[in-house]
């Protein structure tokens, strides 16, 4: 019996197929992002929109579907990460290596494990400072900051009908509110008439 050869980037940049990233070695295959996903994605891009047109301190490069390398066998494809533009002023390109400031993961049905552990692990002993994770199906958003080498949970909520309006501030973002009651599609409808 022999040993797997674990796979590499050059692995990954030669596969045939773009929905791929590489995980602890292998090359695997992303989900297909259904429209709840997509629309959560967009619309957190949305939200950040000031963050990302501020230059120099307090600005943002936040980009979604962004591969990301970390080491010769792990370059994970993130729905959604940041750099802060004071630690990186020039705009990258293509596979990022600077570790992200912030990482915010979109779970998927059946995939949730790759979000809740692989990802929180391969994340926090990276270091990487800020980790989201947003559940389209339950509609929660938890919010972890790296504290003494663990992630802590520093923002967490449950949103639901009846919860139009709900702008909040979760670091690393404080300067700006997000509206998860947008975010997770519960616009106040109330004064819009059915034809």
């Amino acid at each position: 019996m022999h040993a797997q050869q674990l796979k590499t980037i050059a692995d990954l940049l030669n596969s045939d197929d773009e929905r791929v990233e590489l995980i602890n070695g292998e090359i695997v295959k992303r989900p297909m992002a259904g429209f709840e996903h997509a629309f959560i994605q967009s619309g957190l891009s949305d939200e950040m929109v000031p963050l990302k047109r501020t230059q120099g301190p307090g600005g943002w490069w936040i980009v979604t579907e962004i591969s990301v390398k970390y080491n010769d066998h792990q370059c994970p494809c993130h729905d959604i990460a940041g750099w802060r533009k004071e630690r990186l002023p020039q705009r990258p390109s293509g596979i990022v290596e600077p570790p992200p400031d912030w990482v915010c993961e979109i779970t998927s049905p059946g995939h949730e494990r790759k979000d809740l552990f692989h990802h929180f692990m391969m994340l926090q002993r990276n270091q990487i400072p800020f980790y989201w994770v947003v559940s389209p199906e339950d509609k929660t958003l938890i919010a972890y900051q790296h504290v003494d080498e663990h992630y802590r949970v520093v923002f967490s909520m449950e949103v639901g009908e009846g919860m139009e309006g709900r702008e909040v501030r979760i670091p690393p973002f404080a300067e700006i509110e997000i509206d998860l009651s947008y975010l997770f599609g519960y616009e106040d409808n109330s004064e819009v008439e059915s034809s």
